[in-house]
């Protein structure tokens, strides 16, 4: 199993840390969600762990080795990475698009294995009826859908996802974040995710790692790390912890209410 470590990590921009003191192992089969308020710096963290971004101090290993040594090409066979934005200006069929996530191994041409782990993806995100359709004619909730599927088909035990849902309805939501958390364990990687919904990420997620002011403020278990208090410390809001059906939820309420 694919190790990542970060030690003594700030990671930030022209000089500035917008994170800092960060120290994280990530290695098994496991769900990962990275929760935070706007501006926390949970996509800049995502970006350092996939070479983006160069750390301003600390350094990042993959098994042991430092990131920084690490061609961009032999990393794109250990981490894959879908972005929250997708868009072309050329016409390519969904089949086509997440073909591109093959690019690791493809080198000339398609191969066979190619086409097959392509076919997987477009199923595995239930995109069959679409993959011939024209990405350009997409939704952006089938877009999103599509962008996973590029990121499956990289067929890494490292994947990483700012935000993938942010497109989504509530529906498929839930059926992104359970499938997240199924082909974690199924396949047996890592699956760490940007996220920005709190009850998504207590009902799917395996570990949260809640980011505040720069710093991990927790990480842990959902039960553990979203708390009343955590919540309050971080988000600045009050809330109560509610079970519904043998699931537990976060509700937020008003100062002084409940």
């Amino acid at each position: 199993m694919t190790e990542i470590k970060t030690d003594g990590l700030s990671i930030g921009y022209r000089g500035k840390p917008i994170v800092s003191d960060i120290d994280l192992t990530f290695g098994g089969p496991e769900f990962v969600c990275i929760l935070g308020q706007n501006g926390a710096g949970k996509t800049t963290l995502a970006k350092a762990l996939i070479k983006l971004l160069k750390p301003l101090s600390g350094r990042i290993t993959v098994d042991g080795r430092d990131m920084e040594r690490i061609p961009l090409p032999e990393l794109s066979r250990i981490i894959a990475y879908v972005s929250s934005e997708f868009s072309t200006v050329f016409s390519m069929s969904v089949t086509e698009a997440v073909l591109t996530g093959r690019h690791p191994y493809s080198g000339w041409g398609t191969s066979e294995e190619d086409l097959r782990t392509a076919d997987w993806a477009v199923s595995k995100l239930g995109l069959q009826d679409l993959a011939d359709a024209d990405v350009r004619d997409l939704s952006s909730g089938q877009i999103q859908r599509v962008t996973i599927a590029m990121g499956i088909a990289q067929k890494t035990p490292v994947l990483i996802l700012d935000e993938p849902t942010s497109n989504l309805d509530v529906k498929y939501q839930m059926e992104v974040m359970g499938f997240l958390r199924r082909y974690a364990h199924e396949e047996g990687v890592t699956v760490i995710m940007v996220c920005h919904d709190i009850n998504l990420t207590f009902s799917y997620a395996d570990r949260v790692i809640l980011v505040s002011g720069g710093r991990i403020y927790a990480d842990g278990t959902p039960d553990d790390v979203l708390t009343e208090q955590s919540i309050r410390d971080v988000y600045g809001v009050g809330s109560k912890v509610a079970e519904i059906a043998g699931r537990k939820y976060i509700v937020i309420i008003e100062e002084g209410s409940g």
